[in-house]
């Protein structure tokens, strides 16, 4: 048994529809808060019960007779991630799982000055003192590339801070990539990154839309704190916009810049490009 937590969520419905295609319904389970929204796997054989890592009684229920636990990261910045993922791992250890995998974040290392680092070093100190298996699966930065480029087709720039090297990552491609470890022979002990091969950095993704589109797209690099206001004044409020201060000020120091093998190695074939991204969605 396999059982998902936040399968209801982008990665982890994705990650329990291939392992859909890897192993039967009935030895994957899904926890999740509200089981109405996962009726869709109920329908297809999978195991659905509710659970939330506020709830340690229901957590334990929800992993009883699993042999692995995806433990898919919280990401509200107003709660005690460390405190949920401990309850997470706790219910974990409780119902016997034999193994715990957890989506950790790429350049997941002391001193970075991306803030999610820090929950995500403090809940793999957690596993590691579990007393059971675990992987910490230090995955690329997959979000969706509009976050960092911002609106260039329509402006002709992409326009931020000073930057560094990322192995933006493709999010289905971690999601496949996990469902062939969870399900297959192959044990992954300890934090591993999971990335794209290759890192770029905003002047490189500039010059790909550049030639994508055939007209030039210039990297305007503004001030942190010029930045910031921008922010402030289009409507985002001021925590998420110092929240992705840090994240470029990480980028820059070099926090991200080393891809690693295990994405490709998974997947049994090259992932997706961010080339390959920007030219199915570019315009023209």
């Amino acid at each position: 048994m396999i059982v998902v937590t936040g399968a209801t969520g982008n990665l982890g419905s994705a990650t329990v529809e291939h392992l859909l295609r890897r192993v039967p319904a009935d030895r994957i389970g899904v926890s999740v808060r509200d089981t109405a929204r996962a009726r869709h796997f109920a329908d297809r054989g999978v195991r659905v019960r509710q659970g939330s890592y506020e709830d340690p009684a229901a957590l334990r229920d929800s992993f009883a007779g699993a042999e692995q636990v995806l433990l898919v990261s919280g990401n509200d910045p107003a709660a005690d991630m460390v405190a949920l993922h401990r309850n997470a791992v706790e219910a974990a250890v409780a119902a016997g799982v034999r193994r715990i995998v957890y989506t950790s974040q790429h350049g997941a290392v002391p001193g970075n000055p991306y803030r999610p680092s820090d929950f995500h070093l403090a809940t793999e100190a957690l596993l590691r003192g579990s007393g059971v298996a675990w992987t910490a699966l230090r995955n690329g930065a997959y979000g969706p590339l509009d976050l960092v480029l911002g609106p260039w087709r329509r402006t002709g720039g992409i326009a931020g801070p000073q930057d560094g090297p990322v192995p933006y990552t493709d999010r289905a491609d971690v999601a496949e990539a996990t469902a062939v470890l969870l399900a297959g022979d192959r044990a992954v002990d300890g934090p591993v990154a999971l990335t794209a091969p290759a890192a770029v950095t905003l002047d490189d993704l500039a010059g790909t839309a550049s030639r994508l589109t055939g007209r030039t797209v210039a990297r305007v690099v503004q001030d942190d704190e010029e930045w910031v206001a921008g922010q402030l004044a289009a409507g985002v409020p001021e925590q998420p916009a110092r929240l992705m201060l840090g994240w470029y000020r990480a980028a820059r120091a070099g926090f991200f810049a080393e891809p690693g093998p295990l994405l490709t190695e998974l997947l049994g074939r090259e992932p997706r490009t961010v080339a390959d991204r920007l030219a199915a969605g570019a315009d023209g």
